[in-house]
């Protein structure tokens, strides 16, 4: 059997592993928890100069030191870093690398880039630090999180509150050199089986994944591999202290090759770029800067609908999502409705991104209401999937010339790993103070977990205020249903929605 080494994320050492690392050796598992420098019970051996090289030469000698020929390298969200740092460099004893519910650094990437939370990375490059932190430390160090700030790093699902407690009591300061330091590889982990661990409770799906792979994301192409397999937990962010049980089986069984494998043809045939569910006739369309203008037969001012697409659309991708079949097949279908319709192209390429998007999606109303061909006092926003977020800002302050705003299949708050856990991107908020702005959402039936919850605390907080939220049901709908399932149900679906949001602008 192989050797697993498993390698935690900030503030934590090997101590955190207890529960997991005992259900494994019960299996016959040989288990090396690892505390690198600076964590758990080797804080003392921290010092301003710890980087992310002083814990890949951790990592490695603790590799050499490995009897065990065949070694399963875990890395947990920050520990991801050094340990593919060290397997880049003793690729011959790696049998495989296990991301647990962490990402995919790329050679030249700092941890810290990959933190979306804008006031989290403040808080690592050292601009701010708790009342009370050592004055002395904190410049090199990252404070520990407060009882109550663990949510910004993870979902905390499932974890017992012995163990959260024991999480803040037994949480190091974490070296700040180490998020800052790129990581480097020479490529030595290219050939080396992979699995990734998601947990759902977290935010991170198979679903999510192959939608990244689909849209063209470089950095995903590689998991269409057989060697790439991936498993599911239901949990939050710390399946260690959450679910150690199933955990410990995850990893046996990943060890042993098992896990989901992704079809090698999803990069090939996204589902994005099928054809759009209606057979709509071509209509005008103008483009301008990053706004097309899907343009009636009709004199005179006329209604507009903007749809704004969802992301994270990684920078590069082609085609961009106005040409996208689906928002050229809706900006067609209201045109031939007697409405402008228009698709913006806006720059939501991580979730790190929500406010430039939202500048850019602003930016490009000002522009439709000044066209000559728009009526400016009748305008809806249609948002779909995580452009649902960019909502909260018209929904709390609604102008007298937004009729309406529309949502399909979208995302009412931030996703838990995606860190955004102070932002104004909080659709079910912004319903204090949204007046009597229509809003129409298309709800699909079959949505990933994790986003169908946002949807539902929306509605929770709808009908909390008294609002009367027009919900379109999709029975057996999924995520962008419009171009993966051409149903009948689907079909209506669509046409149900485009006449309410079309009504409203009228009335």
């Amino acid at each position: 059997m192989a050797a697993f080494i498993l390698v935690s994320g900030t503030y934590t050492g090997g101590w955190v592993w207890q529960q997991l690392a005992d259900r494994m050796r019960e299996s016959g598992a040989e288990v090396h928890p690892a505390t690198l420098t600076g964590l758990g019970d080797r804080r003392h051996l921290a010092g301003p100069g710890t980087d992310l090289e002083t814990h890949i030469q951790d990592l490695v000698e603790l590799i050499d030191h490995v009897d065990t020929q065949d070694v399963v390298i875990v890395g947990h969200d920050y520990g991801i870093h050094p340990v593919l740092g060290a397997a880049d460099r003793r690729p011959d004893r790696i049998g495989r690398i296990v991301h647990l519910d962490t990402g995919i650094p790329q050679d030249g990437e700092p941890a810290l880039s990959l933190v979306p939370d804008p006031k989290l990375r403040e808080l690592l490059l050292g601009g701010s630090a708790p009342a009370g932190a050592d004055a002395a430390g904190a410049d090199w160090r990252v404070p520990v999180p407060a009882p109550d700030d663990w949510q910004r790093w993870g979902s905390t699902a499932g974890i017992p509150d012995d163990a959260l407690a024991r999480l803040t009591r037994l949480a190091a300061p974490h070296p700040r050199g180490t998020l800052r330091q790129p990581l480097r590889l020479t490529g030595g982990t290219a050939e080396l089986a992979t699995t990734g661990v998601l947990c759902t409770g977290n935010g991170s799906s198979i679903a999510t994944v192959e939608a990244f792979v689909g849209l063209g994301d470089p950095r995903f192409q590689r998991l269409v591999d057989r060697r790439v397999t991936f498993f599911e937990l239901d949990t939050g962010h710390w399946p260690m202290l959450s679910a150690p049980d199933e955990l410990a089986t995850v990893l046996l069984k990943a060890a042993a090759g098992g896990g989901y494998r992704l079809d090698p043809a999803a990069g090939e045939r996204p589902t994005h770029l099928r054809p759009f569910l209606l057979d709509v006739p071509e209509q005008p369309r103008e483009r301008t800067g990053h706004v097309d203008l899907h343009l009636p037969e009709a004199d005179g001012p006329r209604p507009a609908v903007v749809f704004v697409h969802g992301g994270p659309v990684p920078a590069g991708v082609a085609p961009t999502p106005r040409d996208w079949p689906a928002f050229i097949g809706y900006g067609r279908y209201v045109a031939s409705l007697g409405a402008v319709g228009v698709t913006v192209d806006h720059r939501l390429h991580d979730v790190g991104d929500f406010e430039r998007a939202a500048e850019d999606v602003a930016a490009a109303v000002e522009r439709v209401r000044a066209d000559p061909r728009v009526d400016p006092d009748r305008v809806a926003l249609w948002f779909f999937s995580a452009g649902g977020l960019i909502s909260a800002d018209w929904i709390a302050a609604p102008p007298p010339w937004l009729r309406c705003v529309a949502a399909s299949y979208p995302v009412l708050a931030p996703l838990a790993n995606w860190g955004l856990t102070d932002t104004r991107f909080r659709p079910a908020a912004a319903l204090r103070t949204a007046g009597a702005l229509p809003i129409v959402l298309t709800r699909v039936g079959r949505e990933r977990v994790e986003i169908a919850a946002t949807v539902e605390e929306f509605l929770t907080a709808a009908a909390a205020h008294g609002r009367d939220i027009e919900v379109i049901d999709v029975p057996e709908g999924l995520h962008g249903f419009e171009t993966t399932d051409p149903t009948e149900e689907n079909r209506q679906a669509v046409h149900d929605a485009v006449r309410s949001v079309l009504t409203h602008l009228e009335a």
